[in-house]
């Protein structure tokens, strides 16, 4: 490796980030004027089924499942390589430019929710599910979210991204991270040894939002070969966690909401109704490829 020599002040002279270069930018805001689409249901996501974006398809399709018809709501896809995010209107949903936002329609004034675990919050506290209302439950519930939110970007940012994206493979990131991932990994592992869900006995948000990452990466769905290379078959905890949630219907139909890439019978471009399931998106199905399961995280 070139040894790197730092100048006194940083400038943008060139494209980074390997295949993301294109949408790799050291500025926020708009780059085009582009409304976005309003179905007709109460809840309005523009999304794409990263693991993040997942989160909270998932968390939709639960509430169905549990009978609140209040929760029905509209998909629609951010085709983050294509550089929607930057589009005015998302923009103005979520002024970071990331996956997923959601807007509320239920009330006389539209409220717009983003950071995925922002909306598992919103939605649980709006439909009193999957988050205790208050004690020691709901702080070790919130607790696990938020080791989510501040470790997943190790997983995907730092070993996803030298792993699978980086333009050339270089030794120290990819130690460094895999080192992080597997520590990661050993802690959720002695967690579900005592525990049957990450939060304790109920099936929560914590496990929505962290399912999608490290059960991804467990059941071999995220980073092609990462879960030989990290060995995730000898967290046997973890590896029971990741498959008990991965035989929940609503996590079935959740991970395929906006996923536009891989096996085409795993699609669903758009979600506007449960029978779109059986009815799923045809058009412009692309050649399998898994990336894109994982792109928005690890930029």
């Amino acid at each position: 490796m070139t040894e790197y020599v730092l100048p006194k002040v940083w400038t943008w002279e060139q494209p980074s980030g390997g295949q993301f270069a294109s949408i790799n930018r050291p500025i926020a805001g708009p780059t085009h004027d582009r409304n976005l689409p309003v179905g007709k249901h109460p809840f309005q996501l523009y999304s794409l089924a990263t693991p993040n974006g997942q989160k909270v398809s998932i968390m939709f399709e639960e509430l169905l499942e549990k009978g609140h018809k209040d929760a029905e709501y509209d998909a629609w896809p951010i085709r983050i390589g294509e550089g929607d995010q930057f589009g005015s209107g998302f923009v103005a949903v979520n002024p970071n430019s990331k996956i997923p936002a959601l807007v509320d329609r239920s009330g006389s004034q539209p409220v717009r929710v983003f950071e995925s675990g922002a909306i598992l919050v919103y939605l649980a506290e709006k439909f009193g599910e999957f988050l205790p209302p208050s004690g020691a439950e709901r702080a070790e519930t919130l607790s696990w979210l938020f080791w989510q939110m501040g470790s997943a970007p190790f997983l995907g940012g730092g070993f996803g991204h030298f792993f699978a994206y980086a333009p050339e493979k270089f030794e120290y990131p990819i130690n460094r991270y895999s080192m992080e991932a597997k520590r990661q990994f050993d802690v959720l592992n002695r967690r579900l040894a005592e525990s049957e869900y990450i939060a304790g006995a109920d099936y929560s948000i914590a496990d929505i939002a962290i399912w999608p990452w490290y059960g991804g990466v467990a059941l071999g769905r995220s980073y092609p070969g990462a879960d030989e290379f990290l060995a995730t078959s000898e967290y046997e905890h973890l590896m029971r966690w990741a498959k008990q949630i991965d035989a929940r219907p609503a996590v079935q139909r959740g991970r395929k909401v906006n996923k536009l890439t891989g096996d085409p019978s795993e699609q669903l471009h758009e979600r506007h109704d449960a029978s779109d399931f059986a009815l799923r998106t045809q058009d412009k199905l692309q050649p399998a490829d898994e990336s894109e399961a994982v792109k928005d995280d690890a930029i």
